[in-house]
């Protein structure tokens, strides 16, 4: 009766080892190379091994550096990227996985893997480097907003000031950690595109989750969040990114962050609970809070008067407007 019972638990055990391999993973049909589906303002630059896109308008100071979400890119500023400009230089660009920066496979890191958090703000510190930026405003919009402040606790001497649009600090974070040791085996990274390929669908029930009004999402504003699900590995880059994932537990760590700080948000963020920008803002040594009526989660888009008004203030209370 043991030996019938050992073998069926061995071949439940080899089925679990293989079974996965057994799938088949089908390539992505009508993908192409980032740089062909870049605008005209588009430009690259190759940061630790990695082609990182971004653009940029205005001169002088401050320096506003842009932090796009997750699932967004540098097409989540294009409200307020003119505006900005009038107010000193600005940059934004693709975090790696997102938009249209390279998303170079596990055989292409060559040591770095740039999905990590940590790589997220090497890759950030290494564009303000290449671009002789000694100092900036951090304007970082949901995961945008953690790498920010990742980035001000880790390089405090780099920026100027924090803008966190509706920034993802107690939320957030990827996959729960109990959950990260399996997304790293051999078999979820062989399946694990096959399950982030369903972000054409569910990604577009998260849109009309940040907006207010989602009636407002434009046939362009879907076409622009869309336009990089055509770019090469975009659905190898996203699973790694999130096996890359790990809680950071920064709101322990708010405290030290003595730059000042606006924390703006929408009243019907229902991806970011309008209450934990608010917290955050209590929390932070030296913050304002800036709370938009009839606003989501994307105040850079949905709202951007109301937005540039805020970072307007702001900035001239910096003394550098």
């Amino acid at each position: 009766m043991r030996k019938p019972l050992l073998w069926a638990g061995a071949g439940i055990i080899l089925l679990l080892l293989v079974g996965p391999f057994l799938v088949p993973v089908p390539p992505l049909p009508d993908t192409v190379p980032p740089e062909e589906l870049a605008d005209p303002d588009s430009r690259f630059i190759e940061l630790h091994g990695v082609r990182v896109h971004y653009k940029e308008q205005g001169a002088g100071e401050p320096v506003f550096l842009l932090l796009h979400g997750f699932g967004a890119s540098t097409f989540s500023w294009r409200e307020v990227m003119a505006p900005l400009a009038s107010m000193g230089r600005v940059i934004a660009f693709d975090r790696p996985a997102f938009g249209l920066t390279e998303r170079p496979p596990r055989s292409e890191w060559g040591g770095f893997n740039p999905y990590t958090p940590e790589a997220q703000v090497e890759l950030t510190r290494a564009l303000m480097d290449a671009l002789d930026v000694e100092r900036a405003v951090l304007v970082g919009n949901s995961a945008g907003g953690t790498v920010a402040v990742h980035f001000a606790l880790t390089y405090p001497e780099r920026v100027q000031a924090l803008v966190l649009v509706s920034p993802a600090v107690y939320v957030g974070g990827g996959a729960p950690a109990w959950l990260l040791p399996l997304l790293r085996t051999p078999q979820a990274r062989h399946l694990g595109p096959l399950l982030v390929r369903r972000i054409r669908q569910s990604g577009m029930e998260l849109l009309n989750l940040a907006w207010h009004d989602p009636s407002r999402l434009t046939p362009d504003v879907i076409e622009g969040y869309t336009k990089p699900l055509r770019a090469q590995n975009w659905d190898r880059a996203l699973w790694e990114l999130t096996a890359a994932s790990r809680p950071l537990h920064l709101e322990r760590r708010l405290h030290e962050l003595t730059m000042p700080a606006l924390v703006i948000t929408g009243d019907d963020d229902r991806v970011v609970p309008t209450e934990q920008s608010i917290r955050l803002a209590g929390e932070l040594p030296h913050a304002e809070l800036v709370v938009i009526p009839n606003c989501g989660h994307v105040a850079q888009e949905e709202c951007p008067a109301a937005f540039l008004e805020a970072v307007r203030a702001f900035v001239q209370r910096l003394g550098t407007g």
